[in-house]
């Protein structure tokens, strides 16, 4: 049987996790069986196990790429010339670019991959090395500016970026709970927050 070009096998690997994802954000993970996959992705079993092992194989690689995306959208910010306190909070929010911004739907995916984390000790893993990157990112945005006295010095740039996280956690809960969040209403209620302390504005 002669070799398919790499460009074949990518495509087919993301023909099944695109189906994939399309039942897990429909049904949830546990919800949808590999025979879900199977029909979403129009595939047979043997086109489907020659690229995952098991719905758990194609759980971890969807949400890799998830949370590849959310570590992206911090590094891209991680220069010597921080970002005006405006654009911080556009950074923790991501109003412009997924998956933080994205749909509904996007968001009741990564809430479940939090919840999935729970089960999985290799998931929570990868979760907290992105989040710990992102924690890093956002601290020294912050410090930057606690130095320049654009923010208060009393608190650890950590625990600052701490909060601005958990802000956007609830965010997307909601989102993905409710369905109707706006991010700019958010991002906009965020920074009226922060005027209050900051004297942004």
């Amino acid at each position: 049987m002669p070799r398919r070009p790499r460009e074949h096998l990518d495509a087919r690997r993301r023909q099944i996790l695109d189906a994939a994802r399309r039942c897990f954000i429909r049904n949830g993970f546990h919800a949808t069986s590999m025979q879900d996959v199977l029909a979403e992705a129009e595939l047979s079993v043997g086109a489907v196990y020659r690229y995952f092992a098991s719905k758990d194989d194609i759980i971890a690689a969807i949400a890799g790429e998830a949370l590849a995306d959310v570590a992206r959208a911090f590094d891209a910010h991680d220069a010597e010339e921080p970002p005006g306190l405006d654009d911080i909070v556009d950074l923790v929010l991501a109003v412009e670019k997924p998956p933080l911004a994205g749909s509904p739907e996007s968001a009741r995916l990564l809430v479940q991959i939090w919840s999935e984390a729970l089960r999985s000790p290799e998931l929570a893993a990868q979760l907290a090395d992105v989040m710990g990157a992102t924690r890093a990112v956002l601290g020294g945005l912050v410090a930057r500016h606690q130095s320049r006295g654009l923010l208060p010095g009393d608190v650890s740039a950590e625990q600052v970026a701490d909060v601005l996280i958990a802000l956007v956690d609830g965010f997307m809960v909601q989102r993905a709970v409710h369905g109707h969040a706006d991010p700019v209403a958010f991002r906009d209620g965020l920074r009226a927050l922060m005027s209050g302390r900051s004297g942004l504005g």
